[in-house]
């Protein structure tokens, strides 16, 4: 049952963040920039986007650490910001277009635990509701963290301008410590109660655990 559980959740995170990512082909696209479409990366085909250490290692990890948070990636959609026609806010459109899909799906899912009794839905379809939501509200808001490679250091440096560059530049470099750090410390901390009260404003519910 342990496994099929792993499985399970492992197929919800796979499929959120293909979301996620597809989310920032087709902002790029719709901004001038088609080469996620050239690369056949505007699918929702999973084998089109998986990445070995993100989709499978890592929340196979987590999932076995008790209480552990779940969460995981998938290969980047390639964009060149070049080709945007606003070159100012293109990047910070594109970055923003994932961890929306994220907000918009866990919404969907949240009016549906929201009103299972009206629209007839079982509770096995309402326990798979909760763990989408969750997950959805995690990706959004651990990819909104505004340290690269993450989305929300695209949207912060678009805020602050070149002048920031050098700053981006010095964590673009070791971004593998920053990110073990805000993942394991500081995200947390920080991020779970709020991430409590979007649970709570989506379904109605707080957090399970």
């Amino acid at each position: 049952m342990f496994e099929i559980g792993i499985i399970f959740s492992i197929a919800v995170l796979i499929m959120s963040v293909v979301i996620h990512e597809l989310a920032h082909g087709y902002m790029a696209d719709y901004l001038g920039d088609p080469t996620a479409k050239y690369a056949g990366r505007l699918t929702l085909n999973p084998i089109a986007h998986l990445d070995l250490m993100g989709s499978f290692i890592v929340p196979v990890i987590l999932l076995m650490i008790p209480g552990g948070m779940v969460f995981g990636w998938a290969k980047p959609v390639p964009v060149n910001p070049f080709n945007l026609r606003n070159q100012k806010w293109g990047e910070a459109l594109v970055a923003l277009a994932g961890p929306v899909s994220n907000l918009i799906l866990g919404l969907i899912f949240g009016f549906c635990i929201r009103f299972a009794p009206e629209l007839g839905l079982t509770p096995a379809f309402v326990e798979l509701s909760v763990f989408i939501v969750l997950i959805n509200i995690v990706l959004a808001f651990f990819n909104l963290i505004p340290i690269p490679p993450l989305d929300g250091s695209k949207i912060l440096f678009a805020l602050l301008g070149p002048k920031a560059n050098e700053v981006r530049y010095f964590f673009e470099r070791y971004w593998i410590i920053t990110i073990f750090i805000v993942v394991f410390v500081v995200f947390p901390a920080i991020a779970w109660p709020i991430m409590d009260t979007v649970f709570w404003l989506f379904t109605g519910m707080r957090l399970p655990f």
